[in-house]
């Protein structure tokens, strides 16, 4: 097929274009920015456009078979003096299904949304933080344009980790800089809480079984291994040779801040996924020890090289 991937720059799109290059598809990315020069994914044939801002046509989107969309927006690209709610409806309240509807209109016969796990795990928080509803109504949304000849899906994901050759993860960056002692005088703890994560391989497994074998207006939630937040960090202290003991402290942490764990700090957001949904999409589990440690030596080498 010839594959779209929106966000093909990013850690999540990134991996799932490399992938889905590597099972013989035809795959173009689709971003903001160009790729890091030094990463794999600069190899990639690219459209430089904002979906937010309504940049691509649906000329750019014709000819494209299928659509992997792993833009979405979350705090990350929330800048710091803006009207949060009124950011999340823009972004992807209105802006993830707008995509969509384009990709329709262009002919396109297949789409995989990329979206969040808050929704499915715990549908409570959708009346209570704009973020997770934003999240929950732009899957609504584009699901919710599927017909006979646009099959649509989602993949939603819990946190994610691993690595794409060559490219620099700011995330993966300070936090090994914090296990390396160069983020000092920050003391070293985590905190209180934990929250299932899946690998990038795993996720990018998933979606290329949603493109291929996904049902049609079906939310999957996907998901891997369950960890305390003090376990994840201490990997990262074991990896890069200094291991320690990294205490669970009910405070927030400067490099996991409340902003960023939206079921509360101190809250073990465990699940187990679907075993027949698993064996549907065909992605591997028990894969979170080995891609935490091929980021962290990913990131510890180019620190090096700096």
């Amino acid at each position: 097929m010839k594959i779209l991937v929106v966000g093909g720059t990013g850690l999540i799109g990134g991996h799932a274009a490399l992938h889905l290059q590597s099972l013989g598809h035809d795959v173009t990315i689709a971003a903001r920015k160009s790729a890091q020069a030094q990463s794999a994914l600069a190899a990639l044939p690219i459209l430089l456009g904002d979906y937010v801002a309504g940049d691509f046509t649906r000329e750019q989107l014709a000819g494209f078979d299928a659509l992997v969309f792993a833009a979405g927006n979350d705090i990350r690209h929330l800048d710091k003096n803006a009207d949060e709610a009124a950011h999340w409806q823009r972004a992807n309240i209105d802006g993830v299904p707008r995509f969509f509807k384009l990709a329709r209109e262009a002919g396109v016969r297949r789409a995989v949304l990329v979206g969040s796990f808050y929704p499915q795990v715990k549908p409570e928080l959708v009346d209570r933080i704009p973020y997770v509803r934003s999240r929950h109504l732009a899957d609504e949304g584009a699901r919710a344009l599927a017909t006979g000849d646009f099959a649509v899906c989602s993949v939603n994901a819990p946190f994610v980790v691993g690595s794409v050759p060559g490219l620099h993860v700011g995330m993966f960056d300070y936090y090994t800089r914090y296990a390396l002692g160069q983020m000092d005088p920050m003391p070293v703890y985590a905190p209180a809480g934990g929250v299932n994560f899946i690998s990038t391989a795993s996720l990018s497994e998933a979606i290329a079984g949603a493109l291929l074998r996904g049902e049609s207006g079906k939310a999957y939630l996907v998901g891997d291994e369950n960890w305390t937040f003090a376990d994840y960090l201490s990997l990262f202290f074991e990896t890069v040779g200094k291991p320690r003991i990294v205490p669970s402290l009910d405070q927030e942490h400067p490099l996991l801040p409340d902003s960023m764990l939206y079921a509360g700090r101190g809250t073990l957001f465990y699940y187990e996924p679907d075993a027949g949904e698993q064996a549907l999409l065909g992605y591997r589990r028990h894969d979170v020890r080995p891609a935490i440690i091929a980021a962290v030596m990913q990131a510890q080498q180019m620190i090096e090289a700096a």
